[in-house]
């Protein structure tokens, strides 16, 4: 007997929204393709998060798909063996065994050398790309391999928006406020004041540099813990929508140096992040800007992961995650979102339930490509080619380049 998901009252809901389609199995005539579907464990350092729950294992299941799971995969995020077995996963205590099996690798970091060396001809995987630690040598292997790749940085939800890029950067815009409010504690070396003030004594002030969706969450916790918020970014239209939005008590600024100047000298609490996609994060805020600043301050810099955005940061961890320079604290921890692993891993495992799914009951990848424009945008290797222009070229790889359209009509 095989099964297909219902969504029930959130029917049509894209899964980069907070409303994700609870799935509930129920039965239908039969499965398309049985998908094959292999979870290692994370190799990362400090990765925490799991790609798929045991709710999202257990759709999958009752699918008629199989999950091959390394042991303690879903441990980081509070996630026992017992849990994903109990669903239908079967447990593999040797990772080499998860990769033997599966024919789609779901991963949330970036394979390792050890992983890559695993892999099988024409499987598929599924993971962050990392444009920051990404290599020709691991493009070049992947070709090799006839892997297909799907990247969570260019995998496009039907309304064309990112939407696991959306998810961690929502998760990564609230937890820097939460962060912050922290970090401005007598106890943390701060300027031991409250973020939201109260009676009688005015609350923090906070910029943020960039008003994409880290900063739009960001600005939002913020003010609903009282903090006095301004947001500097290049682009009017997104600081109108941000005003918009989140109404008059949210100050503004086109981002022009004399006023991130004068904004950043006068904060309490900067949140770096500004982002472009596909590229290095640009360079808002000086060195000398942060010598102005005042001691016990805080610096938060989100777009770490894309390089940073404050020229005083660099990379810290979970088990370190500050440092201090010039008297300002500073937090870079590249993936913030596994400071909240469980959440995290519900996030994407919305996603990748659904798009699993649809995968299966439409044959296989190579069917649901094309005519699924968000999927055929989240692939970057296809058929022993690269399909991102921009890192075709980023690495001198243009020679493999080929449009993905090209390789869909030649199959």
């Amino acid at each position: 007997m095989q099964f297909s998901v219902d969504r029930g009252l959130f029917s049509g809901v894209y899964p980069g929204s907070w409303a994700v389609p609870q799935e509930l199995a129920v039965k239908t005539s039969r499965a398309k393709k049985v998908l094959r579907i292999g979870v290692p464990k994370e190799s990362f350092f400090q990765e925490n998060r799991v790609p798929i729950t045991p709710d999202t294992a257990g759709v999958l299941v009752a699918n008629g798909h199989q999950v091959f799971l390394e042991h303690d995969a879903g441990i980081g995020a509070r996630y026992s063996d017992k849990d994903f077995s109990e669903v239908g996963a079967n447990i593999c205590y040797k990772i080499e065994d998860v990769f033997k099996q599966a024919d789609i690798i779901l991963k949330i970091s970036p394979l390792s050398g050890e992983e890559i060396g695993l892999l099988r001809e024409n499987q598929v995987l599924i993971s962050a790309v990392n444009l920051g630690s990404l290599t020709p040598d691991y493009l070049s292997q992947l070709i090799k391999k006839n892997i297909t790749a799907i990247g969570f940085e260019f995998y496009r939800s039907g309304d064309g928006s990112l939407p696991l890029v959306q998810m961690m950067s929502e998760i990564a815009g609230v937890s820097s406020i939460h962060i912050a409010s922290e970090l401005l504690t007598g106890n943390n070396n701060g300027q031991g004041i409250l973020l939201g003030g109260i009676t009688g004594i005015p609350p923090a002030e906070i910029t943020i540099i960039g008003a994409g969706t880290v900063g739009f969450n960001a600005a939002q916790t913020a003010m609903g813990m009282g903090a006095r918020v301004r947001i500097i970014d290049e682009e009017i239209y997104k600081l109108r929508r941000i005003e918009k939005e989140l109404g008059i008590n949210v100050y503004t600024s086109v981002a022009q140096r004399n006023y991130i100047r004068e904004a950043v000298i006068a904060s309490d609490v900067v949140i770096g992040a500004a982002y472009r996609e596909g590229q290095r994060a640009p360079l808002v805020v000086t060195e000398d800007m942060v010598k102005e600043m005042k001691p016990g301050s805080v610096i938060i810099d989100v777009s770490i992961d894309q390089g940073g955005c404050i020229e005083t940061s660099r990379p810290t961890t979970h088990d370190q995650p500050t440092f201090i320079r010039d008297g300002v604290i500073h937090f870079c921890v590249p993936n913030i979102a596994s400071r909240v692993a469980r959440t995290a891993s519900i996030a994407v495992s919305n996603i990748m339930g659904p798009l699993l799914v649809n995968i299966g009951d439409s044959g296989g990848l190579d069917a649901l490509v094309r005519y699924n424009e968000g999927l055929k945008q989240g692939i970057y290797i296809y058929r022993r080619h690269l399909t991102k222009k921009n890192i075709a070229n980023l690495f001198g790889m243009s020679m493999n380049y080929r449009d993905i359209e090209l390789l869909i009509v030649t199959m």
